[in-house]
């Protein structure tokens, strides 16, 4: 088992962040994921996930800006692995201009009537599917218009 942490962020307007996989990465290739990767050994969760984002998309955040959403147990049929997944989720005052794509064919936020109709990855699918609509992503949209990026 491998763990993994991924953040999604939340804009103002209640779009969430989602990276466009390319054909690379051993897991999920060409799918829509979050933001995120496996923990390195002994790396706390909420540390490898801010650590994560910023190597992803250079978005910098403090770890009290991040809330959990759900740890998912997610079979990779790529690896024939149960890995446990560590997602967290943040309010933020960016746009798609912000953000600075390392990883994948792109990194942009996504409308949520729009985003369950993407190709997603396994641990995307479950974690949108549990999160969009819910009160905490109600409310993170509701302070990422109030949150001012320094």
């Amino acid at each position: 088992m491998t763990e993994f942490a991924a953040v999604i962020l939340v804009d103002p307007g209640g779009w969430v962040l989602l990276q466009e996989r390319d054909e690379h990465p051993r897991i999920a290739p060409e799918k829509w994921s979050f933001s995120g990767g496996h923990l390195e050994p002994a790396e706390d969760p909420l540390a490898g996930a801010l650590r994560e984002l910023e190597e992803e998309t250079e978005v910098r955040l403090r770890p009290d800006d991040l809330e959990p959403v759900t740890v998912l147990d997610v079979h990779h049929p790529e690896t024939g692995t149960d890995d446990k997944i560590h997602l967290y989720a943040a309010a933020v005052g960016l746009t798609d201009a912000d953000i600075v794509c390392h990883e994948g064919r792109q990194i942009v936020f996504v409308d949520p009537a729009k985003a369950l109709d993407l190709d997603l990855s396994d641990q995307a699918r479950l974690g949108l599917g549990q999160f969009l609509g819910s009160a905490q992503h109600a409310a993170l949209s509701e302070s990422a218009g109030l949150r001012v990026e320094t």
